[in-house]
Formats: C-alpha cells, sequence, structure tokens
C-alpha cells in the first residue's frame, strides 16, 4: 500500500481516529455492557454482535494508526510536478474517446473515481505515475487497451 498521503488526508484520519477512540468506543462498551445484562454469553447474540462491532473498531483504529505512523506527507509546497505523483492533479486526452479528463492522484484511502480521485495503485493512477507531460501511457481496461496523452501535471485546486 501506497505510504504517502496528502495533508488533508491526514487531517481527515486524525479527525476519523480521535471520533472512533472517544465517541465509538465508549458506545461499544455501552453496548456490551448492555449485552451483559441479559444474562447467558453463551446464547446472546447482542453480546456477539457487540463484540464483533469491538473487533472491526478497533481493527480501523489499528488500521488508522498504522498508515499515520508510516506515511510520508504530501503538501502542496512541496509538491512536485515535474512527473505525475501522489498529490498531483493530471489533465489527459484520452485517445480512445477522444476527450480530455482530469484526475487528481492520491493515496487508496483518498480514492473517490466520482471526483475523479484515482489511487496511485489503480491501473490508470500506476500507469501515469512517474511519467511526464507528453507522455503516452496504455491502460488494460475491459473494453480493451486505453492510451492516454499526459497533457498537464499540477497542484489540485481547493
Amino acid at each position: 500500500m501506497s505510504n504517502k498521503i496528502t495533508i488533508t488526508m491526514r487531517e481527515k484520519l486524525i479527525n476519523e481516529i480521535e471520533f472512533l477512540k472517544s465517541v465509538r468506543r465508549h458506545e461499544v462498551a455501552e453496548k456490551i455492557k448492555e449485552a451483559r445484562s441479559f444474562g447467558d454469553l453463551s446464547e446472546n447474540s447482542e453480546y456477539d454482535e457487540a463484540k464483533n462491532e469491538q473487533a472491526k473498531l478497533e481493527s480501523r483504529i489499528s488500521e488508522i494508526e498504522d498508515v499515520l505512523s508510516k506515511a510520508q506527507i504530501i503538501e502542496d509546497g512541496n509538491l512536485k510536478t515535474d512527473v505525475v505523483g501522489v498529490g498531483c492533479e493530471v489533465r489527459v486526452f484520452d485517445n480512445k474517446y477522444k476527450e480530455e479528463d482530469v484526475f487528481t492522484i492520491v493515496s487508496p484511502f483518498e480514492a473517490n473515481p466520482s471526483e475523479n480521485k484515482i489511487s496511485d495503485e489503480s491501473p490508470l493512477g500506476l500507469a501515469l505515475s512517474n511519467n511526464k507531460v507528453g507522455d503516452v501511457v496504455s491502460v488494460d481496461a475491459p473494453e480493451g487497451v486505453i492510451k492516454f496523452k499526459i497533457l498537464s501535471i499540477g497542484v489540485p485546486k481547493k
């Protein structure tokens, strides 16, 4: 998994982990406490469900802590725009459909195709990464190989 994240994603992850540790842990603890009051734990589906929820919560907290501890933060001021990388906005020409598209290359945690934010680990993200303006890259897609010409590399607008 990519170890680069944007400063915006870092802030989102910090906010999420604070919420999970304060609010969600308390809510899940209350569910467990309530389920225990129902009696025999061996046949208590509410207790099992609450414990599963607790395990998922703790797993997510660990996942975020791991990402934050290993992350290289990409700040707009340090963003290199000579080659495509995490944090860059890339304008491309799609040779198959004869149209321009703009994508922001992000970490897998930030990927949101409906906002044209594509992961640097996706097929298109991998193809574009480390290439320069003028380069043509090929991406295997279900409908065949699609070629994209890189028109510009910049900093995304806020």
